[in-house]
C-alpha cells in the first residue's frame, strides 16, 4: 500500500513563490498533498505556479516589506482555510557583489527589509494563529552566507546571519507553543539572483570559479532546497527545531 502524502491536508504559505527556490518549494508541497498559498510581488507568476500546484492552491500579490500586505495574506488564509500549518519565509534579495563601501543606504535598507524585517512582519501575523491552533512550522530561508561569508556581499551576509540566528531564538521561545522554527541555508544557487551574487556576468567560466568552492561540484538547485523544506515541514521532523540546515554540498564544512 503506498505511503500517504507527507503533507496531506496541510495549509501552507510560501513567500517569494513565483520563481526559484519558492516555486520549487510550493510545487514539492503540493505534490505531497498540501494546499499552498503562494505570495509574491509578481502576482501573475505566483498564480501560474499555483496552477501547476493544482487543488485549492492560490497565488496572491504580497509585498513582504509591508505589514498590511502580510496581514491581508494571512487573513485570506484564515478566511479561506481556517488554519495555517506551515509558513516558509523564502522571499529574499541581495545587493550586487561589490566592496562594502560601494553599497548605498537605500540598497542596504532594501536588503534588510526583504530578508529580515519581512520575517518580523510575518511572525507577528502568524504566531497568534499558530498558538491558537496548537502549533505549526515556520521555515526561514537563510543562507550559507550567514555561516561562511563570501567577500563582496557583506551586507547581504549580515542579513542572512540575522535570519539564521533569529530562527534559533524563535525556536527556543516558541517551542512551548509547539511551533517549530528552522533555517534552511542554501549555498549560491541557480536562481535569478545568481549574477548579482557573483558580481560578474553569468558565464561558464565565472560559474566555474564559484563551483570550485563547493566540494560536491555544483550550485544549489530549487529541488535541493525544496527537499529540505519538505522534510522540515513534515512530521518526520517533529522534534527538529532551532537548526541551521545547510543545503550546500559541503561548502560550510
Amino acid at each position: 500500500m503506498p505511503n500517504s502524502p507527507r503533507l496531506a491536508g496541510k495549509i501552507t504559505l510560501v513567500t517569494g513563490a513565483a520563481s526559484g527556490f519558492g516555486a520549487g518549494i510550493a510545487r514539492a508541497y503540493a505534490r505531497e498533498g498540501a494546499t499552498v498559498v503562494l505570495a509574491d510581488l509578481n502576482e501573475e507568476g505566483a498564480r501560474s505556479v499555483a496552477r501547476d500546484c493544482g487543488g485549492l492552491s492560490v497565488g496572491v500579490r504580497c509585498d513582504v516589506t509591508r505589514r498590511a500586505d502580510i496581514d491581508a495574506t494571512v487573513q485570506l488564509v484564515r478566511e479561506r482555510f481556517g488554519r495555517l500549518d506551515v509558513v516558509v519565509n523564502n522571499a529574499g534579495w541581495t545587493h550586487r557583489n561589490r566592496p562594502m563601501l560601494e553599497v548605498d543606504e537605500d540598497t542596504f535598507d532594501r536588503v534588510f527589509d526583504i530578508n529580515v524585517k519581512s520575517i518580523f512582519h510575518m511572525t507577528h501575523a502568524v504566531v497568534p494563529l499558530m498558538r491558537a491552533q496548537g502549533g505549526g512550522v515556520i521555515l526561514n530561508v537563510g543562507s550559507t552566507a550567514g555561516i561562511r561569508p563570501r567577500p563582496g556581499l557583506t551586507w547581504y551576509n549580515a542579513s542572512k546571519g540575522a535570519v539564521n540566528l533569529l530562527s534559533k531564538s524563535m525556536a527556543v521561545e516558541l517551542g512551548p507553543d509547539r511551533i517549530r522554527v528552522n533555517a534552511i541555508c542554501p549555498v549560491i544557487g541557480e536562481t535569478a539572483l545568481l549574477e548579482a551574487f557573483m558580481g560578474v556576468p553569468d558565464t561558464p567560466e565565472n560559474r566555474a570559479k564559484f563551483i570550485a568552492t563547493i566540494p560536491m561540484g555544483r550550485l544549489s538547485r530549487p529541488d535541493d532546497v525544496a527537499a529540505a523544506a519538505l522534510f522540515l515541514a513534515s512530521d518526520e521532523a517533529a522534534f527538529i527545531s532551532g537548526v541551521e540546515f545547510p543545503v550546500d554540498g559541503a561548502r560550510t564544512v
